[in-house]
């Protein structure tokens, strides 16, 4: 008798169904089963962020999930963001306002921002502050971030 259990979810409108093992977290089975690695695992205690998706439209650490409990789930992980090969508001703003550096952190900002702006699209730079305080940055300082999920939402509301 097998202790492994299948998972099929959907990740940016892509079935995965695997078999695995119980303590395998979603964000490993993203990464590994699945192949999409811009997921990223930065602390996996889910202090960092690095690890956001969202999970039937909320955003959830990858890290803290286990694969088995997205059982039947509908995923976004950065690499649902663009369309093919050209990117949304979101995405062209973090790289027109250079917010980003190493990159490491940006899947996470990207997929927190996604859902704060569908729910917030008219935010004010205090509450794209606190929309990212989750999520850890070695290396922009923020404000270059703030700038950008600023200015994504001016070009959404337009």
């Amino acid at each position: 008798m097998s202790d492994k259990q299948t998972v099929s979810v959907t990740i940016n409108g892509h079935v995965y169904t695997a078999d695995c093992e119980p303590r395998l977290t979603l964000a490993d089975f993203i990464r590994h089963t699945c192949g999409l690695t811009g997921t990223h695992l930065g602390c996996e205690h889910g202090v960092c962020g690095a690890c956001t998706i969202l999970v039937d439209g909320r955003t959830a650490r990858a890290c803290l999930m286990l694969a088995v409990q997205a059982d039947g789930s509908t995923i976004t992980t950065v690499e649902g963001l663009a369309d093919g090969g050209e990117l949304n508001p979101l995405q062209e703003a973090f790289w027109d306002n250079h917010g980003l550096q190493c990159g490491f952190c940006t899947p996470g900002m990207l997929m927190c921002a996604t859902e704060f702006l569908e729910s917030n699209p008219d935010p004010t730079a205090e509450e794209v502050r606190e929309c990212i305080s989750g999520n850890l940055c070695r290396c922009t300082g923020y404000d270059s971030i703030v700038k950008s999920v600023l200015s994504a939402a001016e070009k959404l509301r337009s």
